[in-house]
């Protein structure tokens, strides 16, 4: 009888045991998620960071945005990964999610926020280079962004001598700190510019914010008597470039740079003027 009574003892310890083990597998728990900066820019990566608990060993943990995964970098209890910088305008929204060894699979509650720039310093846009030599495809315009945001170019115009030549469309934009080209006068190409441009006649480009106020100039001689702009000066096969970038006064380059940094190498021309 004592025989029995102990195996049975031994029994309900052993079946007690498993479901003891049993009662502590369960999922794990996400217990907070922050993300740095809660406002971002068009030019900043946001950091994800999520707080994890439980009995159970984490086997894996994901960052889910917009339809992409990535993997969380896991230091003890918290895990991290990056959303990389969006464009401005952008709406983000993310969740993330954890499996532990028990193959339980947890996941956050959504979150989201929205990419905004600030508002565009339109003073940071400068007409750069010109360049009047060659075939109508190959003449062109440059425009340098001194901003550390892109300038989205919808409603920005460009006079030549007066007259409207150029005007931006939505999809056109220069990147922070870089150069865009408008390529080819006289509609010798898609988006080139409608009016003439001669390296060897007086000439007077004028760059506008959507507003209308004057940003930027580029002028070389002088107008005609009646105002009007084309007058014969001494030709020129090379560019006329600010040098430096953005900031300097306009000289003489043997190298044209459409649509990257200027070239240094330059001479002063008495007919531009600064």
């Amino acid at each position: 009888m004592k025989k029995i009574l102990l195996v049975a003892a031994a029994i309900i310890i052993t079946l007690s045991g498993c479901v003891k083990d049993e009662v502590f597998k369960g999922p794990s728990s996400i217990d907070k998620v922050v993300f740095s900066p809660e406002a971002p820019t068009s030019i900043s990566p946001v950091t994800v960071t999520a707080t994890v608990s439980g009995l159970q060993a984490i086997t894996s943990a994901t960052l889910n945005y917009n339809g992409t995964s990535v993997p969380m970098t896991a230091s003890g209890k918290t895990y991290t990964a990056t959303i990389p910088a969006m464009a401005d305008g952008t709406d983000v929204e993310f969740t993330v999610q954890v499996v532990n060894e028990a193959d339980f699979t947890t996941t956050s509650d959504k979150y989201s926020y929205k990419v905004g720039d600030p508002a565009t310093d339109w003073t940071k846009l400068k007409l750069n280079e010109v360049y009047g030599a060659g075939d109508n495809k190959d003449k062109f315009f440059e425009l340098y962004n001194m901003s550390d945001y892109p300038i989205k170019l919808t409603g920005v115009t460009i006079n030549k001598d007066g007259d409207l030549t150029w005007t931006g469309i939505d999809g056109e934009v220069v990147p922070a700190n870089d150069f865009f080209a408008i390529v080819g006068s006289k509609g010798s190409t898609p988006r080139g510019f409608s009016s003439g441009f001669s390296a060897k006649k007086s000439v007077l480009v004028e760059l506008f914010d959507p507003a209308g106020n004057k940003l930027d100039f580029f002028q070389r001689g002088d107008p005609n008597d009646d105002g009007s702009w084309g007058k014969s000066i001494t030709d020129y096969a090379g560019s006329w470039s600010r040098v430096p970038d953005g900031t300097g006064k306009w000289m003489r380059t043997d190298t044209f740079t459409p649509g990257a940094a200027n070239s240094t190498e330059a001479v002063d021309d008495d007919y531009a003027k600064n």
